[in-house]
C-alpha cells in the first residue's frame, strides 16, 4: 500500500511559517491544486456522468412498451410492465443505493483503505452497466432477458454506488497533504498566506461543480433514448465510465493511499450495543442513568469492572451527534414526497404534451433550479436578512421547506385530476390529451425550494452541531433516513395506479404539511441560527475537511 513518504509530508509542511501579525493582515490564497486531485475530480465527473445518465431512463424503460421509432409521436419503453412495476424497483434501487453507501463507507475505513474499495466498485459497477446494455437490445429484450437482466444490473448498479460515492470525497480530500499555512511571493498580490483551508475549499467547490455538471447528464441519454434507442443511451454512460476506471488504474503509483484505521460507525454500532446489553443486566441498579448510551462509560460503574474499548468522552460525543441528529426524525416522511420525481412524476408527464422533448427529461427543472437558487440565497437572500435583523433560523428553513414540498404535492395532485378531466388515457397508449407538462413546472419548482430550505439547512445544523470526529455518523443518520423513506415508498404501490393517482398525491401533501408542523413544535425551542456562514471555522485543516466530506456524501447521496 503506498503512502506519501514522511520526507515528502515534511517538504510540503516546511514551508514559511507565518507569524500572527501576519495570518491576520495578509490575504489567504488556495494551494496549488496537486495533479492527484484533478484525476479523481474527473473520475467524480465520468462517474457522475454514467450514473445520472443512466438513473434518469429506468422509469420509462421498466413501464412502456417497445415504440414505432418511425412513428412521429411514439412513447419511449422497453419492458412493458406497468406504472406499479416501474415505481417499485426504482424505490427499490433508492433503498438498496442508500444502504450500500453505509456499507462502502466501513469497508473502507476498517478493511480495504478508500482507494482499493473505490477501484473494486468502479469495476462492479462497470459489469453492472455492461448487463443493462447487453440486455436491454431489442434481440435480448424479445427473448424475455429484460426484466432479469435489469434487476441484475440494479444490484451490481447499487453495490458500486455504495463504495464510490462513499469514498470518493475524501480520497480526494487526502490527496492534499499539507496541513499548515504559509507565506509565498506573488507577482500580482506580493506576500501572500497559502491556506490549506482556502485549498480544501477550492478542491470541493469543483468537486460541487462536478456533482451538477453530472446531473445534468440525463438530458442527453434521456432525448437518446426517445429518438433512437434505450440500448445507445446506456452505451454512453459506460463509454464515459470508462475514464473512471482509466484514472484510478494511471494513477494507482501516484495517489496518497492512507491506510484503513478502522470506521467510526463500527465503533459506534459496537457502543450502542454494549449499552443496550448493559442495559438490561444492570438497569435496576444504576437507575439515576439520564442517557442509555451512558451504560456504555466506563465512569457509570463502580463496583462492576466493565472494559470498553472507548472512553468517556466518546461516548459523550456520540451522545452529541445524535442529539444533533435527532432533526432527521420526520426526513422520511419529507423524501417520501420528493422521491416522486424520479418515479411517478415522469408517468405523470407521459399522460401530457410533452412535445418534441421526452417525457423523463423534464424533472432536470429540479437540479436546474437547484443550482441557479443556491448561490443567490447563499449569497444575496440570506445575507439580506441577516442585514435586516431577521433571524430566519434553520429550523424555520426546514419547517418551510416541509410546507414547500407539502405545496408541491397538492399542486401535483391538482394536475393529475386535470389530466383525469381530459379523457385520461390509463394505458398510454396514445396522446389521448394536449394537457402541457409545463402545468409540472411548479412541482418540480416546489421541491427544489423544499431542498434548499429543507436539505441543506438540515444537514448543516447537524454538522455544526455534531463533534467534529463524529460527522460520519451524522451522514449514517441520514443514509438510514432516506432508506426507510424508500422503504415507506413500497407502502404506496397498491395506490399507484390509475386513477388512484390524485389521491395519493393529496395524501402526501397533507403528510408533509403535519410533518412539517410536528417538526417546528418538536424543534422550536432549538431555533438558533446556525447557517455555515455564521459560524466559525474550525480551528484545523483536519476537521474542515471531515465536515465537508461529510456534507458531499449526504447531498450527493440524497440528490440522486
Amino acid at each position: 500500500m503506498t503512502v506519501q513518504t514522511s520526507i515528502e509530508i515534511v517538504e510540503l509542511n516546511n514551508k514559511n511559517e507565518p507569524t500572527k501579525k501576519e495570518l491576520k493582515s495578509l490575504e489567504h490564497v488556495s494551494d496549488k491544486i496537486p495533479v492527484n486531485v484533478w484525476l479523481i475530480i474527473l473520475c467524480e465527473f465520468a462517474y457522475g456522468f454514467a450514473y445520472y445518465g443512466l438513473n434518469g431512463q429506468f422509469q420509462n424503460y421498466i413501464q412502456f412498451p417497445a415504440p414505432d421509432y418511425n412513428s412521429a409521436e411514439h412513447q419511449p419503453g422497453a419492458l412493458n410492465k406497468g406504472q406499479k412495476v416501474a415505481t417499485s424497483l426504482t424505490t427499490f434501487f433508492r433503498f438498496y443505493s442508500a444502504l450500500t453507501s453505509m456499507i462502502g463507507a466501513i469497508i473502507a475505513d476498517q478493511y480495504l483503505g478508500k482507494y482499493k474499495t473505490m477501484l473494486i466498485s468502479c469495476f462492479i459497477y462497470m459489469t453492472g452497466l455492461l448487463v443493462i446494455l447487453v440486455t436491454s437490445i431489442p434481440q435480448s429484450i424479445s427473448v424475455g432477458l429484460g426484466l432479469p437482466g435489469l434487476i441484475i444490473a440494479m444490484l451490481l448498479l447499487g453495490l458500486g454506488t455504495g463504495g464510490i460515492k462513499s469514498n470518493i470525497s475524501s480520497l480526494m480530500a487526502e490527496q492534499y497533504t499539507c496541513k499548515k499555512p504559509f507565506t509565498k511571493e506573488t507577482k500580482r498580490k506580493g506576500l501572500v498566506i497559502v491556506s490549506p483551508s482556502v485549498t480544501i475549499e477550492s478542491m470541493f467547490h469543483y468537486f460541487y461543480l462536478v456533482v451538477s455538471v453530472g446531473s445534468l447528464a440525463s438530458i442527453l441519454t434521456t432525448i437518446i433514448e426517445k429518438y433512437h434507442s434505450f440500448w445507445l443511451s446506456y452505451l454512453i454512460p459506460l463509454v464515459i465510465f470508462v475514464i473512471a476506471i482509466i484514472v484510478l488504474l494511471a494513477g494507482r503509483n501516484k495517489y496518497v493511499k492512507v491506510p484503513p484505521t478502522g470506521s467510526l460507525l463500527v465503533k459506534s454500532f459496537k457502543a450502542i450495543r454494549t449499552a443496550f446489553v448493559l442495559r438490561r443486566k444492570y438497569n435496576k441498579e444504576f437507575l439515576t442513568v439520564s442517557s442509555v448510551l451512558d451504560y456504555s462509560k466506563s465512569s457509570t460503574y463502580k463496583s462492576a469492572k466493565e472494559v470498553f474499548d472507548w472512553d468517556d468522552t466518546f461516548i459523550d460525543n456520540l451522545k452529541q451527534a445524535f442529539y444533533a441528529s435527532k432533526i432527521f426524525i420526520f426526513f422520511p416522511l419529507y423524501s417520501l414526497c420528493t422521491n416522486q420525481i424520479h418515479s411517478n412524476l415522469i408517468s405523470q408527464a407521459a399522460q401530457m404534451n410533452t412535445g418534441p422533448l421526452p417525457n423523463d427529461v423534464i424533472n432536470n427543472i429540479d437540479p436546474l433550479i437547484t443550482i441557479l437558487l443556491v448561490p443567490i440565497f447563499n449569497k444575496v437572500f440570506y445575507p439580506l436578512l441577516r442585514k435586516l435583523k431577521i433571524n430566519f433560523h434553520s429550523i424555520s428553513r426546514i419547517t418551510v421547506g416541509f410546507y414547500m414540498v407539502s405545496f408541491g404535492m397538492a399542486w401535483t395532485a391538482f394536475v393529475q385530476a386535470k389530466i383525469y378531466q381530459t379523457n385520461p388515457n390509463f394505458d398510454f397508449s396514445i396522446q389521448s390529451n394536449n394537457l402541457s407538462a409545463a402545468w409540472q413546472i411548479p412541482s418540480y419548482c416546489f421541491s427544489a425550494l423544499s431542498h434548499i430550505f429543507a436539505s441543506i439547512s438540515a444537514l448543516e445544523y447537524a454538522y455544526v452541531n455534531a463533534p467534529s470526529n463524529m460527522k460520519s455518523v451524522v451522514t449514517s443518520v441520514y443514509f438510514i433516513t432516506h432508506a426507510i423513506s424508500s422503504a415507506l415508498g413500497f407502502v404506496l404501490l397498491p395506490v399507484t395506479v390509475d386513477p388512484k393517482l390524485t389521491w395519493m398525491y393529496t395524501a402526501l401533501a397533507c403528510v408533509a404539511f403535519i410533518a412539517g408542523t410536528l417538526f417546528f413544535l418538536c424543534f422550536r425551542r432549538r431555533c438558533v441560527s446556525v447557517h455555515v456562514e455564521n459560524i466559525d471555522v474550525p480551528d484545523s485543516v483536519e476537521e474542515q475537511t471531515e465536515q465537508r466530506i461529510a456534507c458531499v456524501r449526504s447531498i450527493s447521496t440524497v440528490e440522486d
